[in-house]
Order: structure tokens, then sequence, then C-alpha cells
């Protein structure tokens, strides 16, 4: 690793903390693989997150996300370039700020540390997929091919995933100070990282230390994002949050009802119908999405509500106002996961469709031309076991 270092990277490497600087010297970087081939130029990126320039410290976030997590998916780098995000979190460096690299990142400047974290929570939630198929499916990207279909793994890609599996403790360990930032932009970092991190299997009694820590949050003086986003990582840990169904500000209330299990079922459903009949003012509480919860919030709000429904007819009439209003960008994300929950057990053409089911394939049918609702959705309706087109839907109304 130290061939032919820069002299640069080398006054950086002997800053580093000492375990982060074991990890990079110690790492047979050349064994490992990125996604763009072997991951020798790895080292280099890692030591530039700790440039003083800030444009060298933005790139090299931009290289960490391109290479180590290229849209979600775990490498073999993945895991131990994490070890090394999380063993300089408490840098001196994380403190300084940069703009983003991308050009569709023209947010705010923030710190280094919220950068890290948001990059170890994206981590987590990709080596968390697959170990809960409940709770996965109120993720809004959530298709039902993917589990009837399995796609095959090498033996490389899943030595990546358990890797980064095995290494969620450490990370934790490294994640949970932040939680008590005195700044509330790294407490939000922190809480995103840590929510899909303390999800995983096994680590109970740090859930159960996190949630009393949260739960202090909790008072009517919090901001009411933070108020939100702890009820949203509580959810996720299996907490119940029945008492915070009723809270005085509508976005904790709908966080408290995120499932897909609560202790409320009725009062959690009845707050997210409640949400998905007024969807522009759900979608407006949170402008700037909330870790783990990227695209319109809507869409969040109505997987969890199809879970959280014992049968289509609870939810038949907020979801065929939707079909019947939505537009055609919002096949995968709202019309197909509402005819897959009116199908849920395959359509079967021995039995009767019942009166939910009817109403609504009529309203694919009469909204097919202005919302490509059937063309547009062939897959789902091919996974619900029905025709997929107008005229075969037509022939069973």
């Amino acid at each position: 690793m130290t061939d032919g270092l820069s002299a640069r990277t080398m006054r950086i490497l002997n800053g580093l903390p000492m375990a982060a600087r074991d990890l990079l010297l110690k790492t047979d970087w050349g064994s490992l693989r990125h996604a763009y081939g072997p991951a020798e130029d790895m080292p280099a990126s890692l030591c530039a997150l700790m440039d003083e320039d800030p444009e060298v410290r933005a790139e090299a976030v931009g290289a960490l996300d391109m290479a180590a997590l290229h849209q979600g998916s775990l490498y073999t780098v993945t895991a131990p370039a994490a070890l090394y995000v999380a063993a300089i979190l408490d840098h001196p460096m994380g403190l300084a700020e940069h703009e983003g690299y991308f050009p569709w990142d023209d947010g705010p400047s923030r710190s280094l540390r919220i950068d890290l974290l948001a990059w170890l929570g994206q981590m987590a939630e990709s080596a968390a997929y697959g170990e809960n198929p409940v709770r996965d499916r109120t993720h809004w990207q959530w298709e039902p091919w993917h589990e009837e279909t399995p796609r095959d793994h090498d033996p490389e890609e899943l030595r990546a995933l358990q890797a980064c599996r095995d290494i969620r403790p450490a990370i934790a360990d490294a994640v949970e100070p932040f939680l008590s930032s005195p700044d509330p932009r790294v407490r939000e970092a922190a809480l995103g990282a840590a929510a899909p991190l303390l999800s995983a299997p096994g680590l109970t009694d740090r859930v159960l230390r996190a949630a009393a820590l949260l739960r202090s949050r909790l008072g009517a003086g919090e901001a009411r994002r933070e108020r939100a986003s702890v009820a949203r990582a509580l959810t996720m840990w299996g907490m119940d949050t029945s008492d915070l169904l009723a809270d005085p500000e509508p976005a904790v209330r709908v966080c408290a009802a995120l499932g897909p299990t609560h202790a409320d079922r009725p009062r959690a459903l009845a707050v997210l119908l409640q949400a998905l009949w007024d969807p522009r003012t759900t979608d407006a509480l949170f402008p700037e999405p909330l870790p783990g919860l990227d695209g319109w919030f809507r869409f969040t709000v109505l997987r969890s509500a199809l879970a959280l429904a014992e049968s289509f007819e609870e939810v038949a009439p907020v979801a065929i106002t939707i079909v019947t209003t939505g537009g055609t960008s919002m096949v995968d994300f709202e019309r197909g996961p509402i005819l897959y929950r009116a199908f849920s057990a395959g359509y079967d053409p021995t039995r009767p469709l019942t009166s939910a089911q009817r109403d609504l394939l009529q309203a694919f049918v009469d909204t097919e031309e202005s919302t490509s609702g059937i063309g547009g959705n062939w897959l789902w309706f091919r996974a619900a076991g029905l025709p997929e087109d107008r005229e075969g839907i037509a022939a069973l109304l």
C-alpha cells in the first residue's frame, strides 16, 4: 500500500487514528473489488476523505458512493471501506464542510461527518435487504417479481453481503455516540444510520438503549422533523408507538403509524388513510426526505397502509381514488402496489370478483387511455395473475 503514495497522502495517513491507519495498511485491497473492478485505488480515495481541500473531500465522498456502494450494491470492498469510515467518524476533520460533488446534489454545504453517516446508513439498508421480507414489502420501491424469481448470487456477492452484515455491531458502536450530538443535522444523519443498523438480528439490547435515548427527545419542545424521525426509527425497531398516533403534529403521527406491524393497528391504519386522502399535504410534510425515505413520502405511506390492511376492502376507497386520479409516472409506486394488494393471493378465475376488486379493475379500464393504467402496469397485472391488456380486464367485469 505504501509504494508510490504521494506526500500529501502520506501526510493524511500519518494523521489518521490508529484503527483507520491499520485498516489501510493491513487490508489486501488488491484482492477486493468495487463497482469498476479491482480495488487497488480505494486506499487513495479513502485517504482523500480527510483532505483539507473541500473539493477533494467532496470528490472522495462521490467516489466512495460510486465505487463501494454503487446504486446500493455491495462489493467485497464495501465492508472494509465501511470500517474505515466508522474509524474516522470522530476525527476533527469530520466537522469540515464541503458542497455536493454530483451535479444534482445542489443542496447546502454539509460536514464530512454528515456525509459519512449517511453513507453508512445506505450500506446498512442494503445489507438488511432480504432479512425481513415483511419489512421489505413496505419499502416504496419493492416489486413482487424480485421475490418470485430470486436472482442467484455468485459466491463473491454472498461474501460481500455477509461481510457487511457481520460488521454491523462495530459500525453501530461508532454511530451511536452521534445520536447525542449537539448538531441536529448530525443527530438526524446518525439516526438515519442507526435505524437500519439496529434492525439487524441480535442487536435487541442496543435497540432498547437507543430507544430510551430517543424517547427522551419526543417532548413538544423538540423540532417536528426530529420527532418524526424518532417515531420512524421506533417503528422500524418494532417498538410500540401507539402513544404517538395522537400527537398534535401530523408528521409525527404518520411516521408513528408506518408499519408493517403495529400494536394499535386500526388507529395506525386510520392515520395512514387520512394522510393518503390528502397526498399533496402528505408529500409536503418532508420537502427534504427523511434518511431512508427517498421518493415522495406518500409512496411510503401507501405501502405501509397496504401492509397494515387485513383486507383490501379496508383501503379500497382511497386506493381506487388514487388509481382514478394518478398520473402515468406513478405506475410502480402507487397503482401497481394497489393492484397487487387487491389480488394478494392471485386472481382465481374459479372465484367471483369481490365488489372492491371489481370496482378497482373498472377504475383501471376507465382511466386506461389517460393513465396507461393497464399497459403501463403490465408487470403488476402479470404478478397478480390477471390479463395484461384493457380488453382482457374488461372481459372480467
